[in-house]
């Protein structure tokens, strides 16, 4: 199954947002709210990762998990929904073909953000195509407050004009709760609550996932 929004809506403004969701936590869920709410977005698709190219896949949560995880979390949110398009892929998956594969679908109608951490920010240029990515589509990048694109100047050098204009800092203060806190507070056997939605929450404790 492949996601696909309405094309009868119009022009349509959309935010991406992409992760592992290993699992998805309330700080992925306030920011894809407040990113819609600010940038007047029409749709947040969550896409969860098939074949991440910066991570060790061996470590990585069954793509099914954290499709289901995913899908418990955002049901109740009519301007939320998940897509396969990544983990139904045999191959390796960039954000750059995501992003494609959206203009293509919507063409002129469609402005696209591509939603993620600011720190995320500070390895574009290492992501496959990243000019083109920059010029497909606009980044939403949440962080602490506080968070400041000095340090972004320093490590991106030359490409640091290119990418800022293309930019948008957000910031989540919710953003300190991180996947891997939650993998090691069920590792340790803590409590997880509040921390993600309670449907996920009870999933992840059914199927025993991050348990030693």
């Amino acid at each position: 199954m492949r996601f696909l929004l309405p094309k009868d809506e119009g022009e349509l403004s959309i935010g991406i947002m992409g992760g592992t969701f290993d699992p998805i936590h309330i700080g992925h869920l306030v920011t894809a709210e407040e990113a819609r709410r600010q940038f007047n977005l029409n749709h947040v698709v969550f896409m969860p990762t098939g074949n991440p190219p910066h991570k060790d896949r061996t470590r990585i949560t069954d793509a099914e998990h954290r499709y289901l995880m995913t899908l418990l979390a955002v049901v109740d949110n009519p301007f939320f929904t998940v897509s396969r398009m990544e983990i139904d892929s045999q191959d390796t998956t960039y954000t750059v073909d995501t992003v494609r594969h959206f203009t293509k679908l919507y063409n002129s109608k469609l402005t696209l953000y591509f939603i993620t951490g600011a720190d995320a920010i500070l390895d574009i240029t290492t992501w496959k195509d990243y000019k083109m990515l920059l010029k497909s589509c606009a980044f939403i990048a949440a962080s602490r407050p506080g968070y400041s694109f000095s340090k972004l100047k320093v490590i991106l050098g030359d490409a640091f004009p290119e990418v800022i204009k293309r930019v948008h800092l957000l910031e989540i203060p919710a953003m300190a709760i991180s996947s891997t806190f939650l993998r090691r507070r069920v590792a340790e056997g803590k409590t997880i609550r509040y921390l993600t939605p309670e449907s996920v929450e009870q999933y992840i404790y059914k199927n025993r996932l991050y348990v030693r």
